[in-house]
């Protein structure tokens, strides 16, 4: 389905800016066109202006209705700055490179907040089922990637409102002797414990040098070693993680209610996503005393599809220039 009243030529320039890459498409008529999707390492970009003068360049130069970038930081006054990447976005920059008269910049969680609809069955992976008789409501896209972050989803009147959040520097929730040990041991690189310390890929890195007695190894050769079930530390650090990442969701489901369902996006979630169901994510969601059948009511999914903050960049602009 098309943007409402959004003409089926026009041309919308798309980004997605995480802490270690960029995703840049154009869609047509609202609709990501899949075969223009490329991806830019950020550490060898000189910024998003360039990123973007390169792509539509290499294309051939597109005339663009519109322009949506969403990034891994905090948006005030349609101006960005990247949380874990020293780059400053505004919309006169992305204008100037895309020749786009309307632009918008939004925090990538209220992206894929906006193309939670547009999302397919075969995108989610199902982690806790809805409850029998599912309520109407709110929900909720929590990002595990580079950093974290959590985005409550509401329909309104005029349309879906996905409100803006740094969840991942709240402080991390502690439960046990084991946990304040890792605080402990996490705070010494900021001087304070926070979610994202731990639940992100370098916070991953972080929970398994505690668990290995100092022993430091990349994200990505962690996952290859709890793939490979080789590694004690490695195991011990994914039952962690997992636990550690239920009580979050939890909390955050208790602060929104979000009786529509939760979405775990980014691309750590879905390198854990196959451990969630046997790693206790559901015990460890639940585990809230009298308030455990409660939780209950909150379906969980992964998102699945790479390509998810693309698609509600296009829905968000396109109804911008459709309105």
């Amino acid at each position: 389905m098309t943007s409402a009243a959004l003409p089926s030529d026009a041309t919308l320039v798309l980004a997605d800016i995480g802490g270690t890459n960029t995703r840049v498409a154009l869609a047509h008529g609202g609709r990501v066109a899949h075969d223009t999707i490329r991806r830019y390492a950020n550490a060898s970009s000189a910024g998003l202006p360039a990123i973007l003068i390169d792509y539509l360049g290499a294309l051939g130069a597109p005339s663009c209705a519109g322009a949506c970038i969403a990034v891994a930081g905090p948006v005030q006054n349609g101006v960005a700055e990247m949380t874990n990447l020293s780059w400053r976005i505004t919309r006169a920059d992305v204008a100037e490179a895309t020749g786009a008269h309307t632009v918008a910049i939004l925090n990538d969680l209220q992206a894929q907040g906006h193309a939670l609809d547009r999302l397919s069955g075969e995108s989610l992976r199902t982690i806790i089922a809805p409850p029998p008789t599912p309520r109407d409501g709110a929900r909720l896209v929590i990002g595990v990637g580079t950093g974290f972050n959590a985005a409550p989803v509401h329909r309104t009147e005029g349309g879906l409102f996905v409100a803006a959040a740094e969840s991942g520097h709240a402080t991390l929730p502690l439960r046990t002797e084991e946990d304040l040990r890792l605080a402990r041991h996490v705070e010494k690189a900021h001087g304070f414990a926070g979610v994202e310390d731990v639940l992100s890929g370098r916070g991953l890195e972080r929970l398994y040098s505690f668990h290995a007695a100092g022993t430091d190894l990349a994200a990505a050769e962690i996952m290859d070693r709890i793939g490979k079930r080789n590694d004690p530390a490695a195991s011990v650090t994914c039952r962690h993680f997992v636990t550690l990442l239920g009580r979050v969701a939890s909390d955050l489901a208790l602060d929104h209610l979000p009786f529509g369902g939760i979405y775990l996006v980014g691309g750590v979630a879905r390198a854990f996503a196959p451990y969630l169901v046997d790693q206790g994510f559901a015990e460890a969601f639940r585990d809230k005393g009298r308030f455990s059948d409660f939780m209950g009511e909150f379906a969980v999914h992964v998102v699945e599809d790479d390509y998810a903050a693309l698609e509600g960049c296009a829905d968000h602009i396109g109804r911008r220039i459709a309105a």
